[in-house]
C-alpha cells in the first residue's frame, strides 16, 4: 500500500520512506511512525511522517498492510 492517503497511516505501524537527503536517488528507509506531520487527507508525494528515531520522511509504502 502506499503512503498518499493519511487514513492508511497510523503511529505505531512499520513504513517506507524517503529522508528529505535522499529524494533524488529514492533511497527509502525503513522504520516505525511516532508521528504524522501532513494535515491534508492526500499528498502525492506521500504523507510527511515522524519515525521513532526521530528522522523525518514521506512514506513511499506500509510495510505489512492490511
Amino acid at each position: 500500500m502506499n503512503g498518499k492517503n493519511r487514513k492508511d497511516i497510523k503511529p505505531g505501524k512499520e513504513v517506507f520512506i524517503v529522508l528529505k537527503k535522499d529524494q533524488r536517488t529514492g533511497k527509502r528507509s525503513k522504520g516505525v511512525v511516532a508521528d504524522i506531520l501532513t494535515n491534508k487527507s492526500f499528498h502525492p508525494h506521500g504523507i510527511k511522517v515522524r519515525l521513532t528515531d526521530g528522522r523525518v520522511g514521506r512514506v513511499q509504502e506500509i510495510v505489512g498492510s492490511d
